[in-house]
């Protein structure tokens, strides 16, 4: 079960990612009412990217993880903040990850001493 939510993250945040990097206008609307700049979408989109790729390699999906971890906690924290809309997309990747997370923690910090 681990790995249907590590493969349907990893292509929900790489698309997503890829829209963030690409210019795509809802993006580029939604970041500006967060307020941060468009670079912060740039980050964002970059971390997302590279945290897809390393959910779906086993020694590293831990790490892929806790990235994207961090990442929903911010963006849940702009939806309750400033953006118009419901969070729950937000919370629901949040659990994936983090259940990613807890299954595969021990791959993270075996990873880490090697």
């Amino acid at each position: 079960m681990v790995w249907a939510f590590q493969i349907l993250a990893a292509a929900q945040f790489f698309v997503t990612g890829l829209d963030k990097i690409g210019d795509a206008p809802p993006m580029v609307q939604l970041f500006a009412a967060v307020g941060f700049g468009q670079w912060f979408r740039y980050f964002t989109g970059a971390v997302e990217i590279v945290s897809a790729v390393l959910l779906l390699m086993p020694s590293r999906a831990a790490l892929g993880a806790v990235l994207l971890i961090l990442t929903m906690v911010g963006a849940f924290v702009a939806h309750l903040t400033v953006l118009p809309f419901s969070p729950a997309k937000a919370i629901v990747l949040f659990l994936m990850v983090s259940i990613v997370f807890l299954v595969r923690r021990r791959e993270l910090f075996n990873a880490s001493t090697t």
